[in-house]
């Protein structure tokens, strides 16, 4: 599977809210894209899922612009406003709705045994999940979906701390075989010493994807993302 966007841009009421960009990311490849607050990041995000159509440009997935497929293949993980689940309730409610969307059985039994095999607790307050345990288990649910092959983790840096707690997670996902997108600060990336795509930039090219045998080394990268 291959996602392709080329020349996406969105513009919203009081003008742009995302430049022209382009990227390509391929089934176990994990493609960091920056861009500082105010570039439209979760605006990509939506528009590489099918759930928002570019100004201009294009998404396909193995060629086709189906914007049905792109959302039944593509997950948005925790996008601002959006797809982020509500500070204030309880983790195990989090998991419950999560499965529920995913098409999964949520009794209490399912949510319990689901949270005792990440070792997470069920009684506390999402807001009060460290960060690192926060991304892996929404990770974790966008992947229950039986037709999920594809996510976009959208700004995981916004809750701070090492980087690596959300770039792990992502990775292995990518080794598993899926296509994995993450927006993030031009700051992150460099902590990570990982290559990026630029939001905005749209003729030129970068090695900007990590295929997932590389995973263990963030510097370590191939020539698989093209940017125009």
């Amino acid at each position: 599977m291959e996602i392709v966007a080329t020349g996406v841009e969105v513009i919203g009421a009081h003008g742009p809210l995302l430049a022209p960009t382009s990227l390509r990311v391929a089934d176990g490849q994990t493609l960091l894209v920056t861009g500082e607050a105010g570039t439209g990041k979760t605006a990509l995000a939506l528009a590489l899922s099918g759930r928002l159509k570019p100004s201009a440009g294009s998404v396909r997935l193995d060629g086709s612009a189906d914007a049905d497929v792109l959302r039944r293949t593509v997950a948005v993980v925790d996008a601002p406003q959006i797809t982020e689940p509500d500070e204030a309730l309880q983790v195990r409610d989090v998991v419950a709705e999560g499965l529920s969307l995913a098409g999964r059985r949520s009794t209490r039994r399912k949510v319990r045994d689901w949270l005792a095999e990440r070792e997470l607790p069920g009684d506390v307050r999402f807001e009060n999940l460290p960060a690192h345990q926060r991304t892996r288990l929404l990770i974790d649910l966008a992947c229950e979906s039986r037709t999920t092959r594809a996510l976009v983790l959208d700004c995981p840096d916004r809750h701070g701390h090492d980087p690596q707690h959300w770039y792990s997670p992502a990775t292995a996902r990518a080794a598993d075989g899926m296509a994995v997108i993450v927006l993030c600060s031009t700051h992150s990336a460099d902590e990570l010493g990982a290559p990026a795509v630029r939001i905005g930039a749209n003729d030129t090219e970068s090695e900007g994807t990590e295929k997932s045998d590389d995973t263990q080394n963030p510097g370590k990268t191939r020539k698989s993302t093209s940017v125009r």
